[in-house]
């Protein structure tokens, strides 16, 4: 197919390079008549403008850097479907890795990213993330970024956030209204400021309630998965007498509970109420189905990007730009794990 240029249109049109160029771009000093007649020429010839060239020109490649611990977890997904939807209205293309919750690849992607000059970069540290340098540099190199879900207070960027402790507050208030005395906590790797807000709330909550703090009941799971939640059913199922509610740090962990302990012959939530976090699409079909504190991952996607390319097109206009935290609201949403009353 021949390749036609800007100078193949002003030739055919007998006009110059330079209003060609300020047509397709719909410049004021150009007529509609002009624009018209240029535009429909280029579509006729399946005209392609060099958007790589317009980038460096206008020093922007016009592409966003995205990073997520785990591209098949739903929570996840739905974030990116958020970004993507803000970063196609606004003319960016998203480039997209996942750190396997590795801080090893995060770092890898990190400069993989730099070395590309993408615009800006959006992240969710993995739960191994021990230190914050690699994402300092970042910041310090005067790339945007905006961190979501896992961040870390010792950046000093943009991010999008819930509130976790007092999530985990409300869901173990819940069980608390059930009737629950006796409520364990699972979590999963103890890294991450948000297991570490999570398990704040749910010591809260108890304090606030009058009741004592058990370590022996608190649980740490080997990671996220249903099968590390079946593991740990086994060491609740030792103690169930002395553990009448769960709240887990995912729905996972929960799920892997429940299928176990429906093994093991114990009725929930007749016995044991059991509470998740995140709302995955297995909460609805789990039996019984999964009470879970709901994170609403678009939402989360479509602040984060907003606020990247925000910053982005106050770096290009140079503009000030002041970073911003935004919190996105969480719900609980109620079924049948802990729909009856505890006695």
């Amino acid at each position: 197919m021949e390749k036609h240029s800007l100078k193949t249109i002003a030739k055919k049109l007998g006009i110059s390079v330079a209003t060609v160029s300020k047509a397709l771009n719909d410049y004021n000093d150009i007529s509609a008549v002009t624009k018209q007649r240029v535009k429909d020429l280029a579509q006729e010839l399946n005209f392609i403008p060099d958007s790589v060239a317009k980038s460096l020109r206008a020093k922007q490649s016009k592409i966003i850097g995205f990073i997520a611990p785990d591209l098949m977890h739903h929570f996840y997904f739905n974030v990116l479907s958020g970004v993507l939807k803000v970063a196609q209205e606004k003319g960016y293309f998203v480039v997209v890795a996942s750190s396997e919750d590795v801080m090893d690849n995060e770092i890898r992607h990190l400069r993989s990213f730099e070395n590309k000059r993408v615009d800006g970069i959006l992240l969710a540290l993995s739960d191994n993330t021990l230190e914050y340098s690699h994402v300092n540099r970042v910041v310090q190199n005067e790339i945007p970024l905006v961190l979501y879900d896992k961040v870390s207070k010792t950046v000093k960027c943009s991010k999008v956030v819930i509130n976790d402790r007092k999530a985990a507050q409300l869901a173990t208030q819940h069980l608390i209204d059930l009737g629950c005395k006796k409520i364990a906590e699972v979590r999963g790797y103890f890294n991450a400021l948000t297991a570490i807000d999570r398990f704040i709330g749910y010591k809260n909550a108890l304090r606030e309630n009058g009741m004592t703090y058990n370590r022996k009941i608190v649980f740490d799971g080997n990671g996220p998965s249903i099968n590390d939640g079946m593991q740990v059913a086994d060491r609740i199922f030792e103690q169930k007498n002395e553990i009448d509610g769960v709240i887990c740090h995912n729905d996972l962990l929960a799920i892997g509970i429940i299928i176990r302990l429906n093994e093991l012959g114990v009725k929930i939530p007749e016995e044991i109420a059991i509470l998740g976090f995140s709302d995955s699409p297995y909460t609805k079909i789990s039996q019984p189905s999964l009470t879970t504190v709901k994170q609403n991952g678009h939402e989360i996607g479509l602040k984060a990007c907003e606020i990247l390319i925000e910053e982005i097109e106050a770096k290009v206009n140079k503009k000030s730009f002041k970073t911003k935290t935004i919190e996105i609201p969480i719900e609980l949403i109620i079924r049948k794990s802990t729909h009856k009353p505890i006695n």
